[in-house]
């Protein structure tokens, strides 16, 4: 006579890690509200003043190619050396 066995499977969740947790620190952030900062200070100088004014001609696009083409790609590229704890024995 044979016996009955049960099999117990045990289900474990898995936790999903975010990506952003491994990849962006205080830094990026920060970077990245400067960013937008200076974005928001560009678009303000372009509606100010007249279409030919200097603050809508030069210092707006200035800032705006700043925000959008460095501070904003710094921001997602940006990540911290790895410093090695491992000393080097000679």
């Amino acid at each position: 006579m044979a016996s009955k066995v049960k099999k117990t499977t045990r289900t474990v969740k898995k936790q999903t890690i975010s990506p952003f947790k491994i990849y962006w620190e205080k830094k990026n952030y920060i970077l990245l509200l400067v960013g937008i900062l200076v974005s928001i200070i560009g678009y303000y100088l372009l509606s100010v003043g007249t279409w030919d004014s200097t603050e809508s001609l030069i210092i707006s696009p200035i800032l705006l190619f700043v925000a959008y083409l460095i501070i904003f790609p710094l921001s997602i590229f940006f990540r911290p050396k790895e410093s090695s704890n491992t000393s080097q024995e000679g």
